[in-house]
């Protein structure tokens, strides 16, 4: 791929970022989410409480909080500033919100910390004229409104949801899974050594310990677990949903904090994954019994997509481009991703693609690591896919069905923080985040220093 033709799909991308931002900045801020299809905003379905997105729907100015780094990836500085002062100055967290509280961490919490670290530290260039901490002062009232989760588990699990206003429920759900209980340990571990107050640090690493005393005798974990009994409610091992994003927040911990401790604890759950749930040639990573190793299914998630790009930075890149091929040939038959796809069937099980980032995240780490023009060309893919089938009016849709095509209504506000924003860096060689003397650490798509404060 040419250098002219890497620019043009770099600045393709910048513009679709800033199409879908300036949609939901003019029609549905400050709502947490825009609805692409009819021009509006979409906040917390107070009328449906049992509404399943409410989990990530706070009204707490979802899409902006979780957009303001990839604002600095756009090398965007007056934008930068205006939304960090829309946030400092608007956000309300005493909100009679039901949250799920990993969704909440990665997202808002996330943002808010990502957002401080890069407005304050003076080797980015985005010092801001008057900045005062306001977003790390609202991070640590966020970190304080979800600890009612902690504090009332006699596990040290902390219970998956949690109300910013009052706190935790009395009939709340007991069930949490790894990705959610032990997917904290980045944010709340920096907003503890931003802060000096250990409380949040010692929570996270509470819930990590407590899940991996529990690992079954092959190592592994299972994606459901009582937060009040400790026990496992099912025996499904899966690098997909309920478990994905455990396994990274341990190698990512040890990167970010320098400690080995965690390093220690990626390395004996990732050999233990990747002997028994592995297929034999090396391409798929099987549903299997946590005890017992059979196979419970064929699965392959569209959250899984994630692992090539941490198999990258594990340093097992042979591993990673098979992996990574699956993704690529399944996007090639539906032009997407489906939620989850019958690799037995060869059928979507989950039929809907929300424009999630994982398999463009790989891609990026792939080509950082190989420099493999192959990996230019499968974001072009990406790129295309979605402008031809995702673009509307206002914005980028989820696709309901792979299959069909048909739109969703729904502009999650991940698109904006990681799908475009690795999609972007793909195409940006000469990118601040690509050439910094500054580390970062990627969450579920916010940055981090590696500066360790303490």
């Amino acid at each position: 791929m040419s250098p002219r033709q890497r620019e043009s799909l770099r600045n393709e991308t910048k513009e679709m970022f800033y199409f879908a931002f300036n949609n939901y900045m003019n029609r549905a801020y400050p709502l947490d989410e825009l609805k692409p299809l009819n021009c509006t905003g979409r906040g917390r379905d107070r009328k449906h409480p049992e509404n399943h997105d409410n989990d990530v729907l706070g009204d707490y100015m979802l899409t902006l909080v979780d957009t303001l780094d990839t604002l600095v990836v756009m090398n965007d500085k007056a934008t930068f500033a205006a939304a960090v002062q829309a946030v400092a100055e608007q956000l309300k967290l005493n909100q009679d919100s039901r949250v799920q509280v990993f969704e909440t961490t990665i997202r808002v919490l996330g943002g808010l910390l990502s957002a401080h670290l890069l407005a304050t530290d003076p080797r980015m260039g985005f010092q801001l004229a008057g900045y005062r901490n306001e977003l790390l002062s609202l991070a640590y009232e966020l970190g304080l409104r979800l600890m009612p989760a902690f504090e009332a588990s006699p596990t040290g699990i902390p219970y998956s949801r949690v109300n910013l206003a009052y706190g935790l429920p009395p009939d709340e759900l007991t069930n949490n899974c790894p990705a959610g209980a032990g997917s904290l340990i980045l944010e709340f571990g920096m907003l503890s050594r931003l802060t000096g107050d250990p409380q949040f640090e010692r929570a996270a690493n509470r819930a990590l310990d407590a899940l991996w005393q529990r690992r079954s005798p092959l190592g592994l974990v299972s994606t459901d677990i009582d937060v009040v009994l400790g026990m496992w409610q099912n025996r499904v091992f899966t690098v997909g949903a309920g478990i994905d994003s455990y396994l990274e927040y341990l190698l990512k911990a040890e990167i970010l904090f320098d400690d080995p401790a965690y390093g220690d604890m990626f390395e004996e759950l990732y050999r233990a994954m990747m002997l028994h749930v592995r297929d034999t040639q090396g391409y798929l990573y099987l549903w299997i019994d946590m005890y017992s190793r059979a196979i419970v299914s064929q699965f392959v998630d569209s959250l899984g997509a994630f692992l090539p790009g941490l198999q990258v930075l594990a340093g097992d890149v042979d591993n990673a481009i098979r992996g990574h091929l699956v993704y690529y040939h399944i996007w090639r038959k539906y032009n997407m991703l489906p939620e989850r796809y019958d690799f037995h069937l060869r059928q979507p099980a989950m039929a809907q693609y929300p424009l999630r980032p994982e398999f463009i995240e790989s891609t990026y780490f792939l080509y950082r690591a190989t420099k493999n023009p192959f990996y230019l060309e499968v974001g072009e893919m990406v790129l295309r896919d979605l402008q031809r089938y995702a673009r509307v009016s206002c914005g980028f849709t989820s696709i309901e069905n792979v299959e069909t095509k048909k739109h969703a209504n729904r502009m999650e506000s991940f698109f904006l923080s990681e799908t475009l924003k690795y999609l972007y860096l793909l195409f940006d060689e000469d990118n601040i985040i690509n050439h910094s003397d500054v580390n970062f650490v990627f969450t579920t798509g916010k940055s981090a220093h590696l500066s360790n404060p303490t």
